[in-house]
């Protein structure tokens, strides 16, 4: 009988459910206490961005983002298609236009060199998204938009712990958005920051995420009372998730070492497979410290992707694609537009398979994956 392998499996480092304990004996269970600060510290000195906000979402970083560039109907947002929906949603819950670019060949990220021509007057920001924690090409991205005077919100959401060019994802771009869910290297269920690079946009993020009022700066003693400041929601998570998440931060590192190490053991067992043509492994570019996040695969044009991923689950390996390509998506159409060609995105979404990739990953079951995905392929 095979031993099942899953997908994913949600790794604890050990501490976190005391650390959830502490928080309720302290007697502070709402947002921003003693443990949200504590993550905000750690974000903010390993990240090097200007101001970390814990959110319950990374769907919720991106929605303040949103809010905090005045996003207005008609407004146009560049985004590559090759994503996840809320990329999308935080801008157009705004009214605003993602404008969807085509992908490069080699990481799957936003392909640069499309982004200049996407640009029209209505364009307001650009949103690369650092897939599978491999970044995007950021210094020309950066170039592109300070020409024509536009905000890059970096989506991090797999970028925890990866680095471009030495530089942390996040810190880069005017605003960013990181991902702790559980599928995620560092979790806590569900949950996310907003990292805040612009001093400019500093306060005005601390009124958005506390429902639009001030009260950051009353409980700071900056104002004698808190008022209602401008539109805002309650982004910010209990204080029981930010203790999860601490116990999660301070084990940051050697969680990324643990992933690397099994993807890079998949790197070589599948090395066989490419040389035969049958699949192509993932390229992270020299610049780019990837975290482990994602073991992918592309198939061979001609390989039948669903007999592929029903092998694997026969075998009792539970294998994934990833994306349906939002411009492809009925909401896509309805409220995106194209800019081109997007065969790169429609060619290698169809040919992806993630494979497991959790801490506790054995080389044996690494070599039952490698094993039964060269025969399914066979």
């Amino acid at each position: 009988m095979n031993q099942r392998i899953p997908f994913n499996r949600p790794f604890m480092t050990g501490k976190e459910l005391y650390y959830m304990a502490e928080a309720k004996f302290g007697n502070m269970l709402a947002g921003d206490g003693p443990f949200t600060r504590r993550c905000h510290d750690w974000l903010e000195n390993k990240s090097g961005c200007g101001k970390s906000l814990l959110t319950h979402s990374c769907t919720a970083a991106l929605e303040m983002a949103a809010l905090l560039l005045d996003i207005e109907p008609g407004d146009e947002i560049i985004m590559p298609s090759y994503t996840f929906v809320s990329t999308a949603n935080a801008f157009v819950l705004r009214g605003g236009v993602p404008v969807f670019v085509d992908i490069r060949e080699d990481t799957l990220n936003l392909d640069e060199g499309l982004v200049e021509a996407a640009i029209t007057s209505r364009t307001r920001a650009i949103v690369p998204v650092h897939y599978a924690g491999v970044a995007c090409e950021m210094d020309t991205i950066l170039e592109t938009a300070r020409r024509h005077g536009l905000k890059v919100v970096e989506d991090a959401a797999q970028g925890v712990m990866a680095t471009y060019k030495g530089r942390a994802l996040g810190s880069i771009g005017d605003l960013a958005a990181y991902s702790f869910h559980e599928t995620k290297n560092v979790i806590s269920g569900e949950g996310g920051a907003l990292l805040v690079n612009d001093p400019a946009l500093i306060v005005r993020a601390e009124i958005i995420r506390e429902k639009g009022t001030d009260r950051s700066r009353f409980f700071r003693g900056e104002v004698d009372k808190y008022t209602w400041q401008e539109v805002g929601s309650s982004f910010l998570p209990g204080e029981l998730i930010a203790a999860f998440l601490y116990a999660q931060l301070e084990e940051a590192e050697r969680i990324t070492d643990e992933r690397l190490a099994i993807w890079q053991r998949y790197h070589e067992l599948l090395k066989p497979l490419e040389a035969k043509g049958l699949i192509r492994r993932p390229i992270v570019p020299e610049e780019c410290q990837h975290n482990g996040h994602m073991y992918y695969v592309l198939l061979a044009p001609g390989i039948d992707r669903q007999k592929v991923l029903d092998a694997l689950k026969k075998s009792d390996i539970f294998t994934v694609f990833h994306y349906v390509p939002l411009h492809s998506s009925p909401a896509g159409r309805r409220y995106g537009r194209t800019q081109g060609s997007l065969e790169v995105t429609d060619t290698q979404s169809e040919r992806l398979v993630r494979l497991p990739l959790w801490i506790g990953l054995t080389a044996e079951q690494q070599e039952n994956v490698a094993e039964v995905l060269k025969h399914a392929i066979g």
